[in-house]
């Protein structure tokens, strides 16, 4: 037996940076998700009878969420714990709900499976977690919690997705995961994809063993009969017997076993294995014998994906299989009918032991909880765990991401900003746009309204406007199921798109050729040759021994990127799924294999990234983790190929089990690089010298691809769908490289003045409102606090900003019309003073109308207009200054108001502003006033006051429901119909100014 203490020290997710590195706190600079609000695949789910609302998901790659509120909203939990957002099981203690452990790496082995880092526990119900070691155990098939003891608990090890590993196999632990006890083992090809425990004695365990690996051109799944099959222990763990009756002699693959509640002499297993002797077979005698139930196709049609069997608790009849689809039996499995769930694709359910018809179940677009017992069920759109394979971004403002989503059966796009008025904005702002789930979907530059989509290699040209797409497929034939050594195209799931950056009516594709065309797909020409390594021995029909299984996906030696040069027309670059990097300099008429020599061949080329300063030079980014290798690969030429430089060395800052998928050149800063690995991002300042975490907040998972686009860098992930870090202009300037004794004022970005649409706010997706984002670091706490001043080009201090009120008072003279001057001030507790890298977001809001109480004084004012601006930081006895620009918002240009227009818009606001103020100080005036007469109690006092609150009754609305608006509600209503959008007041509004001038000086005479 083999024993595995668990590590005390595994506390923090990164501490992989090494320690001699100078590493910059990049904590300020935060991320924003943007959706989409759908959910992606979730593996596993799981709920509690003693908190009967509670439901747990486990998704491939979005970590744990939870809700309390039966699948009405869902919370992330893992976010901050996990080193893995791949969820195999989820169990929680059948008499404690708040012991929870979580196994990780999900056991549906595909080919962007993400791997798992062993187990996880929590006893406060999951709002804090603890890794409790097999982290090296690979996919978790399953978890089990004995009932009678929750420190006592099972694990069934899948092993390593891509190679053989010599921890698979069935895992113990008695002391709630201290220490561990390996007590099944087959060998380093054979892990385990379930078990089970009798509930009426735990000690007697179920396990079903399972030989799987995957390899980028194939799948295996299954055995011979030493390889697999079902294994029965009746002292726990100590001793194991195969059960051998009934069940299939020669190969076998994945297995599911079920054991009845309430009838502990029922076992069901779900077993792939040759045609006649898959399906679902039962066990009457706790395993003796097995007999053959049901054949059913269904039960296994992609058996590595999903195979799972449930029973209902209260009755052993009634068996549940998820698959696609999925299935229930009333008769023991031998009937079956088809249950109606949101979306394909099935993975998992658990049904209340105390009330069956209250269940959840996970496929492929989330998990949904059902109080009927599946009839209805609740809704996908609140679960933002969609798994993207790249993003692209449009060029209208604001933009939009697109991505293929996986398991949508479209491509999508989300906004970066609300672009319209909508009611709900997480599920009205997620658009089709062509193509299929693994995408592309490209805009064509010049015309967001036309796609470039694409769907496992089929080429299409989506209409937003008419919500069609029209289909140019290179080749026109079906290639599915095919060995692909008989394809005369070969796409890849994943197959290529990209436009020219020198004529957006060029477009490329990738087979294993080159494609190009220039009439949106109407005509396509081959500029190529083969560009594959093209092994022979790789070109086999896929899914071996039982199951074939040829989706796309495995089709090797195919084009998986393709980038053309923005410097040199025809200079394009090319990488394989295979491991091959080729390069034309005259536009595909020669063609040079330029894969880096030292680079272990047959990793994917996820990414090429020609170089914005120089056309010899080219990045890529190459993924070899299917190969069973987790390095990062990330190399540099500056001779278009003839030689590589390795950036990604085991020292320089990158994990070494980080696998590396996109790498991107900031295309204003030379020698500024992004680098997206399987666990998260990484950021250059030296070309690739060395790196550090760019993480921040953003949770760990798969980074798919990134973009760099009007300063904003913007993400994809395998989880947790679009991200968006607003103005990394900072990291493009000098001083980010040099932090150190003296204070740091960097440049803001040019920013657009938008107005926002009228829509509801919500948590999710993030949409700040419209922000100069103000970057500046200080070497040390500034006790007295620090100022930010923002200045028009005539010099003029438009707004104020201070981190302590002392500044205020120490800066200000306190005078009666103080409050009344032009410079707005206000304290903001956001703008930090304390050692660091900081951020501070200025709203463009300059003084508002005054109000009698100080936290609404002077909030809310217009905002500033386009222009030339500057910002002036005050540290002490240093002011550090930048200049910046606020940029017309091109769809108010559209609309032909001009610059001169928002002026006599703002003369207009200011009035009104100006009036609203006087009012309210006239309110205040008279307030104090009628208070001082109420203490003197005259008659003269009596006729005065009543004269006051006469006026002060014209002025203001009187109490109760629906009162008639008076003068301040009259000026609050003008100020809001001058404001809410950029335009031209009208006439009425100008009179309307006039007569309510015109009003508040009659009634301040009235009151002298």
């Amino acid at each position: 037996m083999t024993f595995l203490p668990n590590s005390k020290l595994f506390i923090v997710l990164f501490l992989m940076l090494s320690a001699t590195l100078t590493s910059q706190d990049f904590e300020a600079l935060q991320y924003r998700t943007v959706g989409p609000e759908r959910g992606g695949r979730v593996t596993t789910v799981t709920g509690t009878t003693l908190e009967p609302g509670t439901f747990y998901l486990g998704s491939s790659g979005g970590g744990v969420w939870k809700s309390k509120d039966y699948g009405t909203t869902w919370n992330n939990v893992s976010d901050g714990f996990f080193s893995t957002p791949s969820i195999g099981a989820i169990q929680v203690a059948s008499n404690d709900p708040n012991i929870v452990y979580i196994g990780t790496g999900s056991d549906g082995l595909r080919s962007n499976v993400i791997s798992g880092k062993g187990m996880y526990k929590s006893i406060d119900a999951g709002k804090t977690w603890q890794h409790i070691g097999l982290k090296s155990v690979g996919q978790i098939g399953a978890v089990e919690i004995d009932p009678t003891n929750s420190n006592i608990v099972w694990v069934a090890a899948i092993g390593n997705a891509f190679k053989s590993n010599p921890e698979r196999g069935i895992y113990k632990t008695t002391d709630g995961g201290e220490n561990w006890e390996k007590v099944l083992f087959i060998s380093d090809k054979v892990g385990f994809a379930d078990l089970e425990l009798l509930p009426s004695n735990p000690n007697v365990i179920y396990a079903a063993a399972w030989k799987a690996e995957r390899k980028p051109w194939t799948i295996i799944s299954g055995g011979t009969n030493k390889e697999g099959g079902i294994y029965k222990s009746v002292n726990g763990g100590k001793d194991w017997i195969k059960l051998e009756e009934g069940l299939p002699k020669e190969t076998i693959g994945k297995i599911d076993l079920a054991v009845s509640p309430v009838n502990s002499s029922i076992v069901y297993a779900i077993i792939e294995a040759p045609e006649g002797e898959q399906g679902l077979y039962k066990s009457v005698d706790q395993g003796k014998s097995f007999e053959h139930i049901s054949d059913d196709i269904r039960l296994v049609n992609r058996p590595f994906y999903y195979t799972n069997v449930e029973l209902d608790p209260t009755n052993p009849d009634i068996v549940y299989s998820n698959a696609n689809p999925l299935l229930k039996s009333m008769d023991g499995g031998k009937n079956w009918k088809r249950m109606s769930v949101p979306h394909g694709d099935n993975h998992d359910i658990w049904i209340n032991p105390e009330n069956p018809q209250l269940l959840i179940q996970a496929n492929d677009g989330g998990a949904n909880v059902s109080f009927n017992g599946g009839e209805t069920w609740s809704s996908q759109f609140n679960q933002p765990t969609a798994e993207l394979y790249q993003v692209e971004v449009d060029d209208q403002y604001p933009y939009w991401l697109y991505a293929g989503q996986q398991d949508n059966y479209t491509t999508i796009a989300v906004p970066s900003f609300p672009p319209s008025a909508v009611q709900d904005p997480g599920k009205a702002w997620i658009i089709n746009t062509g193509g299929c789930e693994t995408g592309p979907a490209v805009p064509k530059p010049g015309n967001h309204n036309i796609v470039y989509a694409n769907c496992k290699g089929r080429f299409g040209v989506f209409n937003k406007l008419t919500g069609t797409e029209k289909a140019y497929y290179v080749g026109a034939s079906n290639i599915y199921g095919h060995n692909p050594k008989d394809l005369k195209y070969r796409f890849q799931r994943v197959a290529p798109v990209h436009v020219s950056p020198h004529n957006p009516d060029v477009v490329y594709h990738g087979s294993q050729f080159l494609h190009k065309t220039d009439s949106d797909g109407y005509e396509w020409e081959t500029i190529s040759p083969d560009l594959t390594a093209f092994e022979a021995d790789k070109q086999v029909i896929s899914g071996s021994p039982i199951t074939r299984d040829i989706t796309g996906e495995e089709y090797y030696s195919t084009l998986y990127s393709i980038r053309e040069s923005k410097l040199k027309e025809g200079l394009i670059w090319t990488g394989s799924n295979d491991g091959v990097v080729s390069v034309t300099k005259d536009g595909g008429k020669n063609w040079q294999n330029v894969t880096p020599k030292k680079l272990p061949e047959g990793g994917r080329v996820e990414s090429i990234a020609p170089s914005h300063f120089d056309e010899a030079t080219a990045y890529i980014a190459v993924d070899r983790h299917l190969l069973g290798d987790d390095k990062p690969y990330l190399y540099k030429t500056n001779d278009y190929g003839a030689s590589w430089t390795l950036l990604s060395t085991s020292d320089n800052g990158i994990a070494n089990d980080h696998t590396t998928r996109v790498l991107r050149e900031d295309p204003v800063k030379k020698g500024l690089l992004y680098a997206g690995t399987e666990y998260g991002v990484y950021v250059s300042l030296n070309d690739g010298k060395s790196w550090q975490s760019f993480q921040q907040n953003l949770p760990v998972t798969p980074i798919t691809d990134i973009k760099i686009f009007r300063g904003d860098m913007v993400l994809s992930t395998m989880g947790r769908g679009f991200w968006i870090l607003d103005n990394i202009t900072s990291l493009r300037q000098q001083a980010i490289t040099d932090l150190e004794n003296t204070p740091v004022l960097f440049q803001p970005d040019d920013t657009y003045r938008y107005q926002y649409p009228k829509i509801r706010t919500s948590k999710f997706p993030e949409f700040p409102r419209t922000t100069v984002y103000i970057d500046y670091y200080l070497p040390k706490d500034v006790k007295k606090g620090i100022q930010l001043e923002i200045l028009d080009t005539s010099g003029t201090v438009v707004s104020t900003i201070v981190s302590d009120s002392t500044l205020i008072e120490s800066s200000v003279e306190e005078v009666e019309n103080m409050d009344l001057s032009e410079t707005f001030r206000f304290v903001n507790s956001k703008l930090e003073a304390t050692k660091g890298l900081h951020r501070f977001a200025w709203d463009l809001r300059t003084k508002g109308a005054w109000h009698k109480e100080k936290k609404r004084r002077f909030k809310d004012g217009p905002m500033v207009l386009p222009g030339n601006y500057h910002v002036q930081l005050t540290v002490g006895d240093t002011a550090l200054k930048q200049r910046f620009k606020i940029l017309m918002d091109p769809k108010v240009e559209s609309q032909g108001l001009s610059h001169q227009n928002l002026e006599v818009q703002q003369r207009m606001q200011r009035q009104v502003l100006d009036l609203l103020s006087e009012a309210r100080q006239f309110e205040a005036s008279l307030e104090k006033e009628i208070k001082g007469l109420k203490k003197q109690t005259t008659k003269e006092n009596t006729d005065i006051q009543s004269k006051k609150e006469s006026i002060l009754a014209s002025l203001k609305n009187a109490e109760g429901a629906y009162p008639q608006q008076m003068l301040l509600s009259q000026i609050a209503y003008l100020q809001y119909a001058v404001g809410s959008a950029d335009q031209v007041p009208g006439k009425d509004a100008q009179l309307r100014l006039a007569e309510l001038q015109k009003q508040l000086k009659a009634l301040k005479a009235q009151a002298l």
